[in-house]
């Protein structure tokens, strides 16, 4: 037997002959293109040499790579499968000239068999029936004379075919004449074989095959038919054994002339010989021999218990099998076949990355595939993912379980032909078994699923209340913007509270209904259309197969909702169907919608669709939409103060200041955070000390979502897409009640916040919750006047404490809206001691927890505690949490388990300079961290040289501290050793862009950018991916997509960018692992380490603080220098009635000026291109005029709202003042 055998192929066929290749202890050889470099076949073969190119041409049909690679392994053997070099006979005689076996026909058998029209004259030799038909043709003008005399319709055919590629029905001279150059060039390029032949079409045609092996000894055997009459464009969708219908006389006929045509040619391994079934006439005529495994192989096996490979195998080996004594077949068998192709678009290819597949776990059916969430499908191949395979006592029994097979079955991602697969097996003219290669023509298929005509401006899949569970690790909830409107939408159609809809931002999309509906809109008011007819909102609607819906742009607030009966069906992700655009995942192929998307209908029904459209009072938004004015629209948010307030942070000036504002929200603004543009406030601090230069900086901590951030002197709504974990102030909470006001207000809008108490906002909540559920109006509380000034504590927003003890730190419980509390320990410095007194209390609240808590998420001082204030009131939470206090042990007693974790780091590589580049080219270019984040770090901390920045991230231990600092496991990490803490700032404003896997340090801070985001770290550069969306690397556990867990402590080592690009690709797919060695991390030990080198450690802080408050100095001054110069800028000279200031919309960086003064312009003209977020955006003229003055150079940055250039209209000329 061989010892080791190179499989010549791709895909599932690949996956399937390993598994025999192992059971038989036979060593494995795959070969690969660069497309499929991370198949699945590649990972499990004990070989694999690449090949190099990606489409077939340029790998598996290259012979000359093929064997190169078996003689470099030292392969016995060559199994080709099907497809590919499967029948090609040159490649089988230069197997045997290299000598090596090839697993399969002899040459002279290929040869014979594969050009159709030479294997049409062997059987007729053997005696086999054959319909009228044509030898091989060499022009057009000879397919049309022989014609004449096979009669239309007739199927023109590439004589080296299969596989349903290169072979065409024509209905008359015209379509041959037509075809001809077509299925000619077809068979060029699959096959390398440009001969044709013509063979009559049988109405109404059934396409049986007979399974025959040929031990190359004289004994040829049948094993049985299949059905594979069900087709698509000769492409066959479903295969059976037995082929129903077939009289047993019929059936020993086709098993007869089958081993005759095979013993003709003393046939060697496994081979088809197809028919065509004329079940009218129960007659039968010669297709054609396919002289290799058959994709539908399997069926065969499951009803005979053989293993067709492994007999591949023996007979290629010169150890035939056994043919005289057989088992009998037993049962029925199906197959399937799941494509990545779109039915309803014609069958399309649909390449892409799956994001979910998951298939049956039962016995009775077999899964034959190579993919898995994660996959890349490529358009390089045949698109067929799967098949399925099942085994039942007889036809109805095989296809119940083909039915529940494909129900278990779910792809997500891309397109992919299950739900027709789903709909043919419940087709009453197959389940009576009248198939024929034709039938489909007649099958109509209406799936319950809505298909994407216009995607509209950003329209996502969300569920409400969203990915919940995953804020300590930085994943976000998601969901919808205005949860109210969403949650509306779905009481009114009917579906439980989770159903997934469609959220829909400024212009709407326009949906296709390809099955009956019932659909609501909610939120912000369009003039939608059903087809040409207007369409309440605020009402069920009832909508027909075939109906398009058409949103459009909205005239009030900027998000619509559309809820269908039974919900959007995408897959869950981490517990979820809403989408997180920034990550990646979610919703459909994580990423907004996009035209052809199709969604399919959920079943997620609760009850009943509303019988009647929403009382007047309560829509839009239950009434509470501001009317626009001709001074903007102002929305009233009602908030609670805290966490961070006065006088601890801000001036109690400046909090006064912040709730009299009216703030206006910035153009740049979406579902990360809302930007808002006012006054600058004012501080009590210099500077954030170790967590930063800005008085805003803060040692991190967990965010609330609806709470105002300051990044700098720039207040932030930050939203469902937001980060959770990070080192800015948050003065007010949104109250939980009032949220959905932030999902309807654009920019130019304005917003006044309004100081609200907790118990106002519990009652809003309660009374919002019993309104959605009765359609009712809500019985709202009346506004309670709120206190912003301390009582017996430091801030308002501190609304309990507890003094520090010998064994215990203080405590401060510092509200943080109406469902979190921000629990702080001690004073506000970095201290070890205090985050394991935080994972002590997480420790006490898992082991008893408390009724009403649903999160616990911890920062570097702090535990937010996210809680179900209907539940539990904050008073009664805090009362609860101070008694926990008291019987928690002293943080020196406790010892923690601790890995470390080594990363390959390189340091300073092109990824992170072009983040840094980006920075200066889009945002400001200069500041005191700008050209070089590296050559500050240096300057800041009063270090001689880079290299010594360099020495001390390589030398340091960065304990992981908190998760999720700018996202997805993230972390927020410290050195163990206080002598490798470089104390940075923080960018302000932060980068739109930094790539994932980037190393930045904030504060005395280390993070790992776990995906491309925004970001303000001083970057110093990469390491590997930390976040492994589809899991493929065994190192990501138990069932977490991140990879650092609390308390691990991150060694970094050096190597170069290239080494780098090649570790960061292999760990991503599972080919590289880490060294993780397992310790433990004691307190006590720690202090004692501090105190033995207590002079070391004091007197790097002592050098480092100095510079520091140079640095400090020097920041200042130049922020005032900056200050002074926008202000001079801003100080443009009068304008002249008639012209206009154009100016821009969005902050970035002037790419190109297109127009100079004095230039006539047309409206709708471009002026010039501000590049901003990795985007280039047109300001165009908005009427006919010229060009006056320009405001703005090429290549320097300019912030929203700044004058660009002065446009004069035409027709005016007066001046004024």
């Amino acid at each position: 037997m061989f010892k080791k055998v190179l499989i010549a192929n791709r895909g599932e066929i690949a996956v399937r002959i390993i598994r025999t290749l192992k059971r038989l202890g036979i060593a494995s050889v795959a070969v690969y293109s660069d497309a499929d470099r991370h198949a699945l076949a590649v990972e499990l073969a004990d070989e694999a040499i690449a090949l190099g190119g990606d489409a077939p041409a340029d790998s598996y049909l290259r012979t000359d790579k093929i064997l190169a690679a078996a003689r470099s392994v030292g392969a016995d053997a060559i199994i080709p499968g099907y497809g590919f070099l499967s029948e090609n006979a040159a490649f089988a005689e230069e197997c045997a000239a290299a000598g090596i076996t090839f697993v399969g026909p002899t040459p002279t058998q290929l040869r014979q068999f594969g050009l159709k029209h030479e294997a049409r004259a062997l059987a007729k030799q053997a005696g086999v029936p054959l319909t009228p038909g044509s030898g091989l043709l060499d022009s057009v003008e000879h397919a049309l004379q022989e014609a004449a005399s096979v009669g239309f319709p007739l199927m023109l055919k590439s004589t080296a075919g299969g596989g349903g590629i290169g072979m065409t029905r024509c209905n008359n001279e015209q379509e041959l004449a037509e075809a001809f150059a077509t299925v000619k060039r077809l068979g060029e390029q699959f096959f390398n074989d440009a001969g044709l032949f013509i063979e009559r079409f049988v109405e109404d045609a059934r396409h049986v095959e007979v399974q025959i092996v040929g031990d190359g000894l004289g004994k040829v055997i049948a094993l049985g038919e299949r059905d594979c009459s069900l087709q698509r464009r000769n492409q066959k969708v479903v295969e059976e054994t037995p082929a129903p219908g077939l009289s047993e006389y019929t059936r020993q006929r086709m098993f007869a002339a089958a081993v005759s045509l095979g013993t003709s040619v003393n046939y060697q391994s496994v081979g088809t010989v197809e028919f065509i079934y004329d079940g009218k006439r129960d007659d039968f005529y010669f297709l054609e021999v396919n002289t290799r495994l058959q994709v539908e192989h399997p069926i065969t096996e499951a009803v005979t218990g053989l293993d067709l490979v492994e007999w591949m195998l023996l007979i290629a080996a010169g150890m035939p099998p056994a043919l005289e004594s057989l088992p009998t077949p037993r049962g029925a068998a199906m197959e399937v076949r799941l494509y990545a192709e779109d039915p309803l678009r014609n069958f399309q290819p649909s390449p892409g990355t799956l994001t979910e597949v998951i298939f049956p776990d039962q016995e009775w059916v077999r899964v034959d595939s190579w993919i898995s969430a994660g996959s890349e499908v490529s358009p390089h191949y045949d698109p067929m993912l799967a098949k399925l395979i099942v085994h039942g006592s007889d036809r109805a029994d095989a296809l119940q379980k083909l039915q529940q097979a494909l129900d278990a079955t779910s792809l997500g991602g891309i397109a992919s032909n299950l739900e027709y697969l789903r709909s043919i097996t419940r087709w009453q003219r197959f389940v009576d078994g009248d198939v024929a290669t034709q039938a489909l023509n007649s099958f109509d298929f209406a799936p319950r699923a809505l298909e994407v005509v216009a995607a509209g401006t950003y329209t996502t899949v969300q569920d409400y209340p969203g990915r919940v569970g995953y804020w300590d690790i930085g994943v976000p909830p998601s969901g919808p913007m205005d949860d109210r409107a969403f949650r509306l939408g779905n009481r009114l159609v009917g579906n439980g509270p989770q159903a997934a809809g469609l959220e829909c931002t400024i212009i709407g999309p326009s949906i296709r209904f390809h099955a009956d509906s019932v659909i609501a809109l909610t939120g912000a008011l369009s003039a939608a259309m059903l087809d040409d007819e207007p369409v309440a909102f605020h009402a069920p609607i009832c909508v027909k197969a075939g109906q398009l819906l058409t949103i459009g742009k909205v005239t009030t607030g900027c998000r619509t909702y559309l809820a269908i009966r039974g919900g959007i069906d995408v897959p869950h992700y981490l517990g979820s169907r809403a989408t997180f655009a920034l990550g990646q995942f979610g919703g459909h192929a994580g990423r907004p919608l996009r035209i052809g998307d199709v969604l399919a209908i959920g079943a997620d029904v609760q009850g009943e669709a509303a019988d009647s459209l929403l009382p007047t009072d309560l829509q839009p938004g239950f009434g509470e939409f501001p009317v626009p004015s001709s001074e903007g629209t102002l929305w009233e948010i009602g908030v609670l103060y805290g966490p961070h307030g006065a006088p601890d942070f801000f001036t109690t000036e400046s909090i006064e200041q912040f709730f009299a504002t009216a703030w206006e929200v910035h153009y740049n603004s979406n579902r990360l955070g809302v930007r808002l543009v006012g006054p600058k406030p004012s501080w009590t601090r210099s500077d954030g000390g170790e967590a930063g230069l800005h008085p805003s900086n803060i040692h991190d901590c967990e965010y609330a979502i609806g709470s105002i951030n300051f990044t700098g002197d720039m207040p932030v709504i930050l939203t469902h897409d937001g980060p959770s974990l990070g080192g800015f102030v948050c003065p007010v909470t949104i109250a939980k009640a009032e949220l959905w006001k932030v999902g309807q207000i654009k920019p130019g809008d304005k917003i006044h916040f309004r100081a609200m108490s907790f118990d106002e906002a519990l009652a809003r909540e309660l009374a919002w919750d019993a309104a959605l559920e009765s359609l009712s109006s809500p019985a709202l509380p009346a506004h309670q006047p709120v206190t912003l000034s301390p009582s017996e504590s430091v801030s308002a927003c501190v609304v309990s404490s507890l003094p520090a003890t010998p064994v215990r730190p203080s405590v401060a419980y510092r509200q943080a809206g109406d469902k979190y509390l921000l629990l702080e320990y001690g004073e506000n410095i970095l201290d070890l001691a205090l985050r394991l007194r935080i994972h002590a209390l997480m420790e006490s609240l898992k082991q008893v927890p408390i009724a009403g808590i649903a999160e616990l998420s911890p920062g570097v001082r702090s535990l937010q505690i996210r809680y179900d204030s209907r539940i539990i009131h904050q008073r009664q939470l805090i009362e609860t949490l101070r008694a926990r206090e008291e019987i928690l042990p002293a943080s020196h007693e406790i010892t923690i388990p601790s890995r470390v974790v080594y990363l390959p780091l390189a340091f300073e590589d092109s990824a992170t300079l072009d983040a840094v580049a980006r920075y200066r080219q889009s945002v400001r270019d200069t500041a005191p961290w700008l050209p070089n984040n590296v050559d500050f770090i240096q300057r800041i901390n009063g270090l001689e040289s880079r290299e010594a920045v360099r020495d001390i991230i390589f030398d340091a231990r960065y304990m992981v501290l908190g998760l999720g600092d700018v996202y997805l496991g993230a972390p927020c990490a410290v050195p163990v050793d206080p002598r490798h803490r470089l104390l940075t700032s923080k960018y302000n404003p932060a980068r739109t862009y930094t790539a994932e896997g980037t190393v930045g340090i904030g504060g005395v801070y280390m993070c790992i950018y776990g995906m491309d985001s925004p970001g303000g770290y001083q970057l110093v550069g990469r390491t590997l991916p930390i976040w492994n969306k589809f899991l493929k690397n065994k190192q990501f556990t138990d069932g977490a997509p991140w990879l650092l867990r609390f308390f691990d402590q991150v060694r970094f080592y050096p190597v170069s960018e290239a080494e780098l690009d090649e570790q960061r690709e292999a760990f991503r797919h599972g080919k590289l692992s880490l060294r993780i060695e397992e310790e433990s991390f004691s307190l006590a030990e720690h202090e004692q380490f501090l105190a033995d080198n207590a002079q070391s450690i004091a007197n790097f802080k002592a050098r480092q603080q100095l510079a520091f408050v140079e640095e400090v100095a020097r920041w200042q001054s130049e922020e005032q220098q900056l200050a002074e110069l926008a202000e001079n800028l801003m100080e443009c000279e009068p304008l002249v009635e008639g012209e206009h200031a154009v100016e821009a919309d969005i902050s970035g960086n002037i790419w190109k000026l297109l127009v100079e003064p004095g230039q006539n312009v047309k409206a709708g003209e471009p002026l010039l291109i501000v590049e901003a977020m990795k985007m280039e955006f047109a300001v165009h003229a908005p009427f006919d005029g010229v060009v006056q003055s320009i405001k703005c150079r090429a290549g320097r940055p300019v912030q929203a709202g700044e004058p660009l250039l002065y446009l004069k209209a035409q027709e005016a000329d007066e001046v004024v003042c």
